[in-house]
């Protein structure tokens, strides 16, 4: 699952839908949002008790400005997932698990997939300027999107993975910006929402079209044919 700002509601939209058709994950990746829903459902938390969660969620939950490189101290956002998470380490979790997070001081991408687990996640989703970097392990870690946007590099082994790529729908990329483009290698299919609505932490009343709109498409995409390793839907 990719990074994409508070794309985890398109990301557990989609979740729910291959819940209901039995395509439960053998393995999962991702970064960022990715991380996030990915790390909850190998825990052992379902797409729809993650669903319940998300719609529920409000900006006091996780918003603690305090002084530091960046806006959030992200204390809140732990203590939240630390309430949430039923595995409390990779090892507890129901399938094998990798997240992608950025170590500021190596400047490169390191792929979490043992020790705790929340942490990891926090370290995954922890985008810089609004949040501060997360100490884990020795490093200082921030968002995996940052070099890692597809969530890819955990899974480079796995010969079939289904990717859900979420579209930016950022003013400030372009559409041929190539840290948008679908990955593309063999025996990976991308699954590809167009049009979910936009969600932030000052847009979380749009959380539940945007849950409901990937939802819509991640049916349709499982309804059509591949092409050239993409399943797109626009809606």
């Amino acid at each position: 699952m990719s990074s994409g700002f508070f794309g985890f509601f398109a990301h557990c939209g989609a979740l729910t839908v291959l819940e209901d058709e039995g395509l439960l994950p053998a393995a999962l990746s991702g970064s960022s949002a990715g991380a996030l829903v990915a790390g909850m459902w190998a825990a052992g938390m379902s797409a729809s008790a993650q669903r319940d969660e998300l719609l529920r969620l409000q900006r006091g939950d996780f918003w603690d400005p305090s002084p530091g490189v960046g806006l959030l101290r992200g204390r809140l956002f732990r203590e939240k997932l630390e309430s949430l998470l039923p595995a409390r380490t990779f090892a507890q979790c129901r399938a094998p698990l990798s997240l992608s997070v950025f170590d500021v001081r190596a400047r490169r991408t390191v792929v979490l997939c043992d020790g705790a687990l929340a942490p990891a996640i926090h370290a995954s989703c922890a985008l810089p300027v609004l949040f501060q970097p997360v100490r884990h392990e020795g490093r200082l870690l921030l968002d995996g999107g940052v070099l890692d946007r597809p969530g890819l590099d955990g899974v480079a082994s796995h010969p079939r993975v289904l990717h859900h790529h979420l579209s930016s729908r950022s003013p400030w990329r372009s559409e041929e910006d190539p840290a948008l483009v679908p990955p593309k290698r063999a025996g990976l299919v991308a699954m590809v929402i167009d049009n979910v609505p936009r969600t932030g932490p000052f847009r979380l009343h749009e959380g539940r079209r945007a849950f409901e709109a990937a939802r819509t498409g991640a049916k349709r995409a499982l309804a059509q044919r591949v092409s050239d390793g993409v399943a797109r839907v626009t809606l």
